[in-house]
């Protein structure tokens, strides 16, 4: 747990949530604030800053516990889609610096607002930065 971290406490139990599901690594609550009915967060119960710090096994957990939870809230709130959302660092909109994972259940008609405005691409530049980000993955 890091101090001060109000993601370690509500994982830990030390702050109360509602929470609707929770094992030994993760878990998930409803969002005090919500976009829209239903959204809540899968919290690690281990501090990760952000992505950049999450390990594979973690992650992999946690993608297959956001399928059931989204599973979940379509069957109990028959929502008509769903946002995944995860900010990482202040420019990307991130404000509590423990990752967590935002399920948005989204309904036709709600007015909830999640995108950005489509820029044109340079072919030149989509194959350089492919080269670039290629060269810096590992094969494990």
């Amino acid at each position: 747990m890091k101090d001060q971290c109000i993601f370690c406490m509500i994982a830990e139990g030390t702050i109360p949530s509602v929470t609707i599901f929770e094992d030994d690594d993760f878990r998930v609550m409803m969002d005090i604030n919500p976009a829209s009915k239903g959204h809540c967060l899968i919290i690690p119960r281990k501090h990760f800053d952000n992505i950049y710090d999450l390990d594979h096994e973690t992650a992999g957990k946690l993608f297959a516990l956001a399928t059931d939870i989204a599973r979940a809230l379509k069957e109990a709130l028959g929502c008509d889609g769903m946002n995944l959302v995860q900010n990482n660092g202040e420019i990307a909109g991130q404000t509590v610096f423990h990752f967590h994972l935002h399920l948005i259940p989204r309904y036709a008609g709600d007015d909830v607002k999640v995108g950005w405005v489509p820029h044109k691409s340079d072919p030149d530049e989509l194959k350089s930065i492919c080269e670039a980000v290629s060269a810096r993955l590992s094969s494990d």
